[in-house]
């Protein structure tokens, strides 16, 4: 019975031969059950992530399966060979070593972003870099979106229809050897590294976006500006990024987002008056930017940024891929919401 039920440690494994992936299992089953309290919750996540990456497993798939059917462990395990396949072994032993006090190996820092690139990211907390994946890998990545939702690019009345994976603009979509392929990008990584400054950081598996033009029945949905962190000063480093699928206009329902807030948000937290949340503030009010770029560049942002998606008031979806790269030993207090 799940109240007999215990934490496994991180050091037991099962068939796939992963540390960690019971405990994952087991925490998520007490939670499940309310018997699993916030701060053990947060206190993980990063690994538990990371675990999902070296799976090439997106959160809310993971947690949605579980959630729902309370898989016993080797059926859990199952489910994961049944979806992604099994993992190699490379990145098994690879992730296995997070456990172990290994000897630090130094590798050299990529520096594919130039001086100029940096002195702009140090003042507007973004950066845009371009053609990180071939034309035709993106727009190859739209009709995979497109098959997905059952909708035509040629038809418009096709693009609102209801669909299980869609929520709002983000799509459920996680595993495809296309969006895997984006997420290798030699330049993506090596951006992130650089930022970074290391590279033992490790690729999610996210989702992909999907903002078709608003219309007199439909309307923009949101997210409109938000952080996906703690507002608790100071803002600890974190990146986020996401990838044009299509050449995007800023009517386009481009990402939208504060330049230069990671620099300003020390004074403006303090500055509200007592009580108020600042997350209600009228956010566009502080000086959001629409990004305009073109399929296969790349935007990566400071988390302390508000960022959202826009209403899109052209006459063309956006579509777009969330890929980001993180270390595996991030503090509590620094991850995501």
């Amino acid at each position: 019975m799940i109240t007999e039920f215990t934490l496994s440690p991180s050091t037991q494994t099962g068939a796939l031969g992963l540390m960690h992936i019971k405990r994952f299992w087991s925490k998520v089953m007490l939670r499940r059950a309310n018997q699993l309290n916030d701060d053990m919750w947060r206190q993980e996540w990063q690994m538990d992530k990371t675990l999902l990456s070296v799976l090439g497993l997106g959160q809310e798939q993971t947690l949605t399966y579980v959630f729902q059917h309370a898989p016993a462990f080797e059926e859990f395990e199952q489910w994961i060979i049944r979806t992604v396949g099994t993992p190699p072994a490379e990145q098994v032993d690879k992730f296995n070593s997070l456990f172990f006090k290994t000897p630090a190996v130094s590798e050299s820092i990529p520096s594919i972003l130039n001086d100029e690139e940096l002195a702009f990211w140090a003042q507007n907390g973004y950066i845009i870099i371009k053609n990180v994946v071939p034309k035709a890998d993106c727009q190859a990545t739209v009709d995979v979106i497109c098959d997905f939702l059952k909708i035509k690019l040629n038809e418009p009345e096709t693009w609102y229809g209801p669909h299980t994976s869609r929520q709002g603009i983000m799509i459920q979509l996680f595993q495809h050897p296309l969006l895997q392929k984006n997420r290798q990008s030699a330049r993506i990584r090596m951006a992130y590294e650089q930022l970074w400054q290391r590279t033992d950081i490790w690729v999610t598996t996210d989702r992909v976006g999907f903002n078709p033009p608003e219309t007199d029945t439909w309307k923009f949905p949101g997210p409109d500006l938000h952080w996906d962190c703690g507002l608790d000063l100071p803002i600890p480093f974190n990146l986020q990024g996401l990838l044009y699928l299509t050449d995007t206009a800023p009517e386009q329902g481009a990402f939208t987002l504060v330049p230069g807030f990671h620099n300003r948000i020390s004074e403006w937290l303090p500055s509200l008056p007592e009580g108020t949340n600042p997350r209600a503030e009228n956010l566009h009010a502080l000086g959001s930017f629409p990004i305009a770029a073109a399929a296969g560049d790349f935007v990566i942002w400071h988390q302390a940024l508000p960022h959202g998606s826009r209403p899109n008031t052209s006459l063309k979806p956006r579509f777009v891929q969330y890929i980001n790269y993180q270390p595996a030993d991030i503090p509590p207090q620094q991850r995501w919401l």
